[in-house]
């Protein structure tokens, strides 16, 4: 079948609008103004796409690329139809131990308008990502008219899946950059089988893990994307898989375990004592760096302990099950605390030099995630004969890519030990801390990036180190001309945000969600393709208020009976009395 370019009618019109007005167009109008390209059922054949792609069109080894026979999925409702390919990748090394394939899919939308988005992974991946959903919140791939790609990063995870492609290094370094190319290679040579063309414009979008890949592409692949969105990426996933288990070396000592009893107690002394620095007592800590300061204690002044007001007396807690507000905390608690809420030093430092880690930053969820557990594990001080080895979401990169022993105990790690050597690959491998952007802008891509205070499973802390070390590296002038770099206090791994139950006096609250919705994805398209920038400080709307959304190190301050985003002082830092 033949297929010329359709050209819209709004093309048409768009010809004929003066420049200004063109600007005010919306992102749907934008895109209905393309060279839209159609494609049919008719289309979705082997003979159409292949069944094979040589892999000298891959940019990171492969041994073979094969594609399954596509299918197509008619129009249902407001989802158009669509082509989707399956393919699979054999690794460089397919006799290697454990040597896993990569598994990839193509979603071709029924009509086109030019983009492609790479959609990123989440935990540990080992599935591919659900092309024909939303996309960040908003319509997917065929209702956007985008083509939408991703893959499995090489690997399969699920209930009885064998975990041992942990112990293969290809699998890991596919885990960790490597499939994001090989993806994307793919995926284009299908894209212009399939249209007789290539992407005007390719996107990475994704939240997590995907959101690390997303930065992980921008910093190693800087040619082949025209922007990304990046949500609460996990840049020092390293070190990030490890933190749980560190906090749970500390506590291995039972004077030093931080029971489920004193969340609310750690919750109230962070809202004391944080709460009004944003200038409002309203039960949301805003001003995050003032706040780390107090915290952090390679921040805080010497001698100075902000846990004092909560320490028990002579260190000893007379009432361990005390669950409330006013619960006081040991010695040991104090000093676990200080862990979690303070750079991990490393004993040598890691990919892209990085010497710390920022592990979490004062927050009103002090227990999500695991960061306070509610029993002993094995190897802790106090455990059961029978107790479990401690688990949590990325425990085998720790038993698997660190130990190489997926039934090892993670509590046995020591750090600058015998596994340091394997600690600095790893972090290669792995982490997206590369703070130089420069190819990336000089191509002219572009970056919005969003994280959240409250987030408990990834790392506030490293977040916002990651941000400040781009400032450093590039100059601000330089990072605000192809950069977004959101901070949503109290925002949770999933971009949500609620008040506390009570504010930083002890007033109680009425539950209630803060506003949190915005449109990151229009926001890049209209940058990366109108060359209309997004304000440096943006809205969030969903419910009867806004909030600003302020770029770092801006934070939302309290004056004249309006948030507006202002740049912390060294005033702010110091706790009320």
């Amino acid at each position: 079948m033949q297929r010329t370019p359709i050209l819209t009618i709004a093309a048409c019109v768009l010809a004929v609008i003066p420049a200004s007005a063109a600007r005010e167009q919306t992102p749907a109008a934008v895109a209905e103004a393309r060279d839209v390209r159609s494609i049919s059922a008719a289309d979705c054949t082997v003979s159409r796409v292949g069944a094979t792609i040589p892999v000298t069109a891959i940019g990171e080894p492969v041994s073979a690329v094969a594609l399954d026979p596509p299918a197509w999925t008619d129009a249902t409702g407001e989802m158009p139809g669509y082509c989707s390919v399956t393919g699979s990748m054999a690794p460089a090394d397919p006799d290697a131990p454990h040597a896993q394939p990569i598994h990839f899919r193509v979603v071709l939308p029924a009509e086109w308008n030019g983009r492609a988005v790479q959609l990123g992974g989440g935990g540990m991946n080992g599935i591919i990502p659900n092309l024909t959903g939303p996309i960040d919140g908003g319509p997917s791939g065929p209702a956007r008219r985008a083509v939408t790609f991703g893959s499995d990063s090489g690997h399969r995870a699920g209930r009885g899946v064998p975990v041992d492609w942990a112990l293969n290094d290809e699998a890991i370094r596919n885990l960790g950059y490597m499939q994001m190319k090989k993806t994307r290679d793919a995926a284009m040579v299908v894209v212009e089988r399939a249209y007789d063309a290539r992407p005007a414009f390719v996107y990475y979008i994704g939240s997590s893990q995907g959101g690390r890949e997303a930065l992980t592409v921008a910093q190693r692949y800087p040619d082949d994307y025209d922007g990304i969105i990046s949500n609460v990426p996990i840049v020092g996933f390293s070190t990030l898989m490890l933190a749980p288990e560190l906090i749970r070396i500390h506590e291995k000592p039972l004077a030093n375990w931080v029971t489920p009893a004193k969340t609310a107690t750690i919750r109230d002394h962070f809202l004391r004592t944080c709460d009004h620095l944003d200038g409002r007592v309203d039960g949301v800590i805003n001003n995050y760096a003032a706040c780390r300061a107090i915290f952090d204690r390679s921040q805080r002044a010497p001698g100075q302990n902000p846990w004092a007001p909560k320490r028990c007396p002579d260190g000893v807690d007379p009432a361990p099950d005390n669950d409330g507000p006013g619960a006081c905390l040991t010695d040991g608690q104090i000093a676990t605390l200080d862990l979690v809420y303070s750079r991990y030093v490393f004993a040598t430092p890691l990919a892209n030099g990085a010497t710390t880690f920022g592990m979490w930053v004062p927050n009103t969820d002090p227990s999500g995630s695991g960061l306070i557990e509610a029993r002993r594990y094995a190897g802790q001080e106090g455990a059961a004969p029978d107790a479990p080895v401690h688990s949590h979401l990325g425990a085998l990169g720790v038993t698997g890519f660190l130990m190489r022993d997926p039934g090892a105990n993670p509590l046995d790690y020591v750090e600058g030990g015998p596994l340091d050597a394997r600690r600095r690959e790893l972090s290669e491998w792995l982490d997206s801390t590369n703070p130089d952007l420069t190819a990336f802008r000089a191509r002219g891509g572009k970056a919005i990036v969003t994280i959240g205070t409250d987030d408990t499973l990834a790392s506030p802390g490293a977040q916002l180190d990651y941000y400040q070390a781009i400032i450093d590296t590039m100059g601000r002038s330089a990072v605000e001309s192809f950069a977004r770099l959101f901070v949503m206090p109290q925002g949770n791994h999933g971009l949500r945000a609620r008040v506390a139950p009570h504010d930083g006096n002890g007033r109680p609250l009425e539950p209630r969600p803060l506003p949190t919705a915005i449109d990151r994805v229009s926001m890049l398209f209209d940058w990366v393709e109108r060359g209309v920038a997004p304000p440096l400080h943006a809205t969030l709307t969903g419910t009867d208020d806004t909030m600003p959304l302020c770029s770092y190190p801006a934070y939302p301050h309290y004056a004249d009976g309006e948030y507006v985003c202002r740049e912390a002082d060294d005033t702010q830092a110091a706790p009320r009395q």
